[in-house]
C-alpha cells in the first residue's frame, strides 16, 4: 500500500498563509531607519548649536536658545525610543514625536505671529525653515510611521 501525499489544496492555503504571516518587519528597518537616521543627525544639530548659543550668547536670546535646547533633547529622546525594540519604546517614541509636531506649530505659529519673542531664530521658528523645514515634515512622517507599525507596540 503505498501512502498519498498530503497536498490538498488546502493544507497549501494553509502553508500560503502561514508564510504571508511570518515576521513582519520592524519599525527599524527600511524606512525606519532613514528616520532614525534623520531624527539623529537633527538631535545633534540642535543641541550642539544650543549648547554653543546658551554659553556664548544666552543673555541675546534666552527663550529662543533653551527652546532650541528642549527641541534638541525631545530629538533625541525620539530618536533612541524608535530604534528601541523596549516594550514601552513605541508609546515613548509617539509622546516624542507628538510633542515635536506641537511644538513646531505652536512655536512656527508664535515666530511669525509675534516675533518679538524671539529676538533669534530657534530650530521651530518658521516653522522649522533654518532647517529647511525638516522640524515640521519629519514629526508628521514620524507619526505616520509609527500608526503603520503600532502592531509593535504589544511586542
Amino acid at each position: 500500500m503505498s501512502q498519498k501525499p498530503r497536498n490538498s489544496r488546502i493544507l497549501q492555503a494553509a502553508e500560503a498563509k502561514k508564510s504571508a504571516d511570518g515576521p513582519k518587519p520592524s519599525r527599524t528597518t527600511g524606512l525606519g531607519r532613514v528616520i532614525i537616521a534623520v531624527y539623529g543627525i537633527l538631535a545633534l544639530a540642535a543641541t550642539v548649536r544650543a549648547v554653543y548659543q546658551i554659553v556664548s550668547k544666552f543673555d541675546e536670546a534666552p527663550e529662543a536658545y533653551v527652546l532650541s535646547l528642549i527641541s534638541g533633547l525631545i530629538y533625541f529622546v525620539a530618536t533612541f525610543s524608535l530604534s528601541s525594540a523596549k516594550p514601552r519604546a513605541w508609546m515613548v517614541s509617539l509622546w516624542a514625536v507628538s510633542i515635536e509636531l506641537v511644538g513646531v506649530l505652536v512655536v512656527g505659529t508664535l515666530s511669525l505671529t509675534h516675533p518679538e519673542i524671539f529676538a533669534h531664530p530657534s530650530v521651530w521658528s518658521g516653522f522649522g525653515e533654518g532647517y529647511g523645514y525638516i522640524p515640521l515634515v519629519l514629526p508628521i512622517i514620524g507619526l505616520w510611521w509609527l500608526y503603520r507599525n503600532r502592531s509593535e507596540r504589544h511586542s
